[in-house]
């Protein structure tokens, strides 16, 4: 069943074209446009385009569609084009002809619109909840083990002392930023674009307000050509909040493969979190955090595809934006499922707590005993030189015991202060 079908039969092979993985994709959305066909209904009833009897015969249908959908009962199979044309069929194979009239005064155009919104919203919050769960054990992770130094790297060489509680709070409060992007984008998507049809409104005298408070959307897009153009930007923005903690996720896999390397030995995990090799008996390889890397490196990308795909688009609907769906569905998974794993693997972490015993890190200290000169009295600049003359002596006997205090640093990590900034992130819309 095709909802623009006029009588003729479409080509087989233009019909597969078109179609492509639609059906499949649209079972993930299929919930989202019952949700907006609801409130549709509803609408047409309040204006006098249904009569009571039509609307609660389409509500109660929709009801139970929607149940259906939900315990994976609701299959769109092959003769249906997508989840719209799959929704009208049951509709009026199950109340007959009212059922035909679910369609008026809306397009396929603003249907997939309002229920990819209505599913980014949700994707959005379960992102922020999920980042919030990573947020809150790296914390305690950063107090458990704030005393247990660790080496700080630039250009890959031993630069400064740094410490497990300095890494954990880092990562932690660049999820903040994660959480702002998030919420941008959630800001984006909370838009009824239900209404603007086609693209350029409709004739029938709708109530768009009602369908905004019915859906719980903050506010609609009022311009219906605004709307149509929504499609494609609101991905975007999606897909940028997702680049986003994506890049912070797999920052974090690398430490962690690096780390968990016997030329660093800095952390371990279990070895059910590990697998082993084919031909060598002793690897435990770090294949879990190298997928979290590769996968979010993938994702990192998602923002560029969509845009390749949307850009030199003239306003009004293109079947172009048919193809946004293969690229951000698959990729919400995928990020969740990072999340997840990240999550649940780190609540397992194992600390080296002597690294710093091995004298190869003496050179961390170098700084601090150079401060140490300057604190009292010699210019820096001449403090710098009997440093670097002492450790070409080989005559450097490094002072571990570090005076770190300002705000940030590994003495002072601010924790309570970096956990308010996310409690403020997270409950300001």
């Amino acid at each position: 069943m095709k909802l623009w079908d006029k009588g003729s039969t479409p080509d087989k092979q233009m019909d597969l074209f078109t179609v492509g993985n639609d059906r499949e994709l649209d079972q993930v959305l299929v919930e989202y446009d019952l949700k907006a066909s609801r409130a549709h209904a509803e609408m047409l009833g309040k204006i006098g385009i249904l009569d009571s009897a039509e609307t609660e015969a389409i509500v109660k249908e929709l009801d139970q569609m929607l149940e259906e959908a939900r315990s994976g009962d609701f299959p769109i199979e092959e003769p249906f084009e997508d989840m719209h044309s799959k929704i009208e069929y049951e509709l009026t194979e199950r109340i007959g002809e009212a059922g035909k009239k679910i369609h008026t005064a809306r397009s396929r155009n603003d249907q997939i619109l309002v229920a990819l919104q209505l599913y980014l919203k949700d994707t959005l919050v379960d992102f922020k909840t999920q980042t919030r769960d990573l947020f809150d054990l790296l914390l305690n992770l950063a107090e458990a083990h704030k005393e247990i130094l660790l080496p700080g790297y630039t250009h890959l060489q031993v630069a400064m002392p740094s410490s497990f509680g300095l890494w954990f709070s880092a990562y932690a409060e660049s999820l903040v930023d994660d959480t702002y992007f998030l919420r941008a984008a959630y800001r984006v998507a909370d838009q009824n674009p239900l209404g603007s049809a086609a693209g350029y409104g409709s004739s029938f005298p709708i109530d768009r307000d009602f369908t905004t408070s019915r859906m719980g959307f903050a506010t609609q897009k009022y311009n219906v050509v605004a709307a149509q153009m929504g499609r494609g930007k609101v991905e975007k923005a999606t897909a940028m909040a997702m680049a986003s903690l994506a890049g912070t996720l797999g920052k974090m896999a690398m430490d962690i493969c690096l780390y968990l390397s016997q030329n660093f030995a800095f952390i371990s995990f279990p070895d059910e979190l590990t697998t082993g090799s084919s031909i060598m008996p002793h690897k435990k390889n770090p294949d879990l955090f190298e997928l979290v890397r590769a996968k979010c490196n993938v994702i990192q990308g998602l923002p560029n595809q969509l845009a390749l795909l949307t850009t030199n688009l003239t306003s009004g609907y293109h079947r172009d934006m048919q193809l946004t769906k293969a690229l951000l569905l698959p990729a919400v998974e995928q990020l969740r499922a990072c999340l997840e794993i990240l999550t649940s693997s780190l609540g397992r972490i194992r600390i080296n707590h002597d690294i710093l015993d091995d004298p190869k890190y003496d050179y961390l200290f170098s700084v601090d005993s150079l401060d140490a000169m300057v604190q009292q009295g010699i210019p820096f600049r001449e403090a710098y030189r009997r440093m670097a003359d002492m450790i070409e002596a080989g005559d450097f006997r490094p002072d571990k015991s570090l005076q770190h205090t300002h705000t940030g640093s590994l003495g002072n990590l601010c924790l309570e202060e970096i956990r308010n900034k996310m409690e403020h992130a997270w409950d300001k819309e």
